[in-house]
């Protein structure tokens, strides 16, 4: 698949650089590069994920360039989720599992039509990096899908683009790099990516050809002393001062449940969905059960198993009126996923104690009345 009319620097925005990571070409020490994203990161439509998606020849490319070095890269992808479940998921997918140099942030597919939903999670996750770890170089993928095809700065990649001028991260729009090509009659969508979203192998190798011009750029080609000289700052005032900076998950295991609730992992043979990790979790389907639990921040949420057998819960969020809801969507009837849900943003951090009770009702095409707690969250 040949890409040479595609105007691929046009694609690219080097901002910053990897400061961080061009240092590091004189070292001898090991690296950790990690890649966040939706399922098109984890590596859904390529024959083979671990070798032939865009995550695992970037991989591949980045130990040539640092050869002889010990380079570990981290698959934080995980389909159906956006940046603001990203940021919550951060620390436990990415920073748990080791310390990154780079970190890869590809969101701009599952991200909604909500800009400050979309503004907050992007800026969390840059925020809670530059937090932990000032030394790390961030980069914005920008992947395509219909929603992306419509011109070369659609809604969900602009709203990214303002994170990424902000703080000064550099980004690769492989989604304009496939419109242009589209354009020129140099590709043909449907062949690429049969179900909208998801590219097959030539595709993913697309994606890494344009990831690697950047690389190349940023690490192997002398920069003027301006550019050998930048930082990984961090702003004082954000963009949104309500964004996910103190993202997290916890375990479900610290929530207070009534009687009525189990702890176990969703019985073998049950049908699973973007989500690789176990899945311990709190479960039951009795009409009365109950839990409560209490975080510090400015939102809380959960993290449910939803499946066949999802019902409909109820929550109040400090000791307010009690609100009805129903996850349950034209997915569940397949498979169990996590589905995240967040409670109402609060003006400022505090203490929030939230109780959720199940109700007895399902919606019409469930199964059952089960309430499956995978893990909370607050940020």
């Amino acid at each position: 698949m040949s890409h040479r009319g595609s105007g691929v620097n046009d694609i690219i925005a080097p901002r910053r650089g990897l400061p961080g990571m061009r240092r590091k070409l004189a070292g001898s020490s090991p690296l950790t590069v990690a890649f966040l994203g939706g399922s098109i990161t984890e590596g859904a439509g390529a024959s083979e994920p671990e070798t032939s998606s865009w995550r695992a020849l970037t991989g591949a490319y980045l130990q040539s360039v640092y050869e002889g070095r010990q380079l570990r890269c981290i698959n934080a992808g995980v389909g159906g989720t956006d940046s603001s479940f990203g940021a919550n998921r951060l620390a436990e997918h990415v920073f748990h599992e080791g310390e990154p140099d780079l970190l890869f942030v590809e969101f701009s597919v599952n991200d909604g039509d909500d800009r400050e939903e979309s503004v907050r999670g992007m800026e969390g996750i840059v925020r809670q990096c530059r937090r932990l770890n000032p030394d790390m170089d961030l980069i914005f993928i920008y992947t395509a899908a219909d929603k992306n095809l419509t011109g070369r700065k659609p809604f969900n990649i602009a709203v990214h683009e303002e994170v990424a001028g902000y703080y000064g991260i550099p980004s690769v729009d492989c989604a304009a790099g496939v419109y242009d090509m589209i354009q020129a009659g140099e590709l043909d969508w449907k062949q690429c990516a049969p179900d909208g979203y998801h590219p097959l192998d030539g595709g993913q190798a697309l994606y890494a050809a344009f990831v690697r011009r950047y690389l190349e750029q940023a690490l192997l080609v002398e920069c003027s002393p301006g550019e050998a000289a930048a930082e990984n700052l961090l702003p004082y005032v954000p963009l949104d001062h309500c964004n996910y900076e103190y993202g997290g998950m916890l375990d479900c295991s610290i929530a207070s449940y009534s009687p009525e609730f189990c702890i176990g992992e969703l019985p073998p043979g049950e049908p699973l969905m973007n989500w690789r990790f176990p899945t311990v979790h709190a479960w039951t389907d009795d009409p009365v059960g109950g839990f409560s639990f209490e975080v510090t921040g400015q939102r809380a949420g959960l993290v449910l198993l939803c499946g066949p057998d999802t019902g409909i819960f109820e929550y109040s969020l400090n000791g307010g009126a009690f609100t009805e809801v129903n996850l349950f969507d034209e997915w569940c009837p397949g498979a169990y996923r996590p589905v995240p849900f967040m409670f109402p943003l609060q003006a400022e951090r505090a203490l929030m104690r939230i109780t959720i009770r199940n109700t007895g009702r399902r919606d019409s095409r469930s199964t059952g009345m089960g309430l499956r707690v995978l893990k909370l969250l607050h940020s």
